[in-house]
Order: structure tokens, then sequence, then C-alpha cells
């Protein structure tokens, strides 16, 4: 399987397959926006398109800027029913000429999963689930698993301000690999290795919060 390297982590992220990101609570869905954005810039810095499909989108599209993604190349596709997320994301993953596919679901069976990913293994397109019941998470065909929280940036010594997005990056599963366990930090332009993190810049969960 084509992988895409994701600089000096021991695994790889890998393209053309279905990722699947965890966002019980508001903070895992920002910051796995955040993640998958900086993911985007290279997928698509071919000049391919990306369809983005929502029941209740919260990601504001301008934001990707700061990831290097033109927004004007994202297909932003609010519906009404998840039933139609599914639908919009089974048929966009058919299309070749996309770079990828994100949809937003509150769950994903293992029936439907799997229709996704005959899709993908027919196009070559990278599909990203962003799903908030993580209560049925072994019932799906995902290659990857995610679960994406955010941690204060670090401005640069003597520099005012505020210092790049990071994020506790957690690979819960992946096919023929080994889950893992990292801190990241998107750079300007690529995700880089925080290999040393205060002790205090910890994020601490906020329990009982979820995503209506």
């Amino acid at each position: 399987m084509e992988r895409l390297k994701m600089l000096s982590l021991v695994e790889y992220f890998q393209k053309k397959a279905i990722h699947e990101f965890i966002t019980v609570q508001p903070e895992h869905s920002a910051a796995s926006d955040g993640f998958i954005a900086g993911l985007l810039a290279v997928l698509m810095e071919n000049g391919a398109a990306c369809v983005w499909a929502s029941t209740s989108r919260r990601l504001f599209p301008a934001s990707l800027g700061l990831f290097n993604v033109e927004a004007e190349r994202i297909i932003f596709m609010d519906v009404r029913t998840e039933k139609d997320v599914l639908w919009i994301t089974e048929e966009a993953l058919k299309c070749e000429g996309l770079a990828a596919v994100v949809a937003e679901v509150n769950n994903l069976s293992l029936i439907e999963s799997r229709r996704l990913q005959l899709a993908v293994e027919s196009s070559g397109v990278t599909g990203f689930i962003l799903r908030k019941d993580e209560n049925k998470t072994a019932s799906t065909v995902a290659t990857a698993r995610w679960r994406i929280s955010p941690l204060p940036s670090q401005a640069e010594d003597g520099m005012p301000g505020l210092g790049f997005p990071r994020w506790q990056v957690e690979l819960l599963k992946v096919r023929n690999g080994n889950p893992g366990n990292f801190v990241l930090e998107w750079a300007g332009e690529r995700f880089e290795e925080v290999k040393k993190l205060k002790k205090e810049n910890v994020w601490s969960e906020m329990e009982g919060r979820q995503i209506g």
C-alpha cells in the first residue's frame, strides 16, 4: 500500500485507505480538523480537490489557510441526515480525481465501513471518517483509528504571541503495523515530532463533554 511518511514517526500514514478519527469530545473534533488539514496539504498538493460532508460542520473554511490548504478546492456538502452523508461519502470515494473525502458521522456500521473501503480500493482516494461514537469502534474495517487531542502551543524563545498548533496523536489501531502515541506540531509547512514536552504543557481531558 502506498504510504505518506510523517517525518520522524516510526509509523507511516497510509494513503488509499479509510482512517477513522474518534471525536467524542469537542476538543477532539477541533484538533482532528486541524490534523486532517495538515494531511490534506500533502494529499492535495497536486491540485486535486476534496469533498467534506457533514450534518453539523463546525470547521471554519478560512482556517485551512494556516495549513496551506486552499479552501476553494474543498467541496463542502452540508446535508440533513447521516444517511445522506454516507451516500455522498461512498459516491465521492469512487471519484478517482479527488485527493480525499472527509465525512463527519455519529456512527458507522460494519457494512457501511466495508462499502467505503471497497470504494477506496477501487479509486485510490483517501477517506477520513470523524466519528463521535466510540462504543462500537471494533465494528469497522478502517485501516487506522486515531484520537487527536489538542496541546498548548509553545512560542519561540523571545517571540511574542502563540506558537504552532500542537497535538497529542494516538494511533489506536493500524493494519499491519503497531499503535503509537506521539506529540506532533505543525511547523508552518510540515509536521514535526516534539521529542520532549514540558510536564506543565500536557492537556488535561475534560470529562463528560461530548459533541451533541
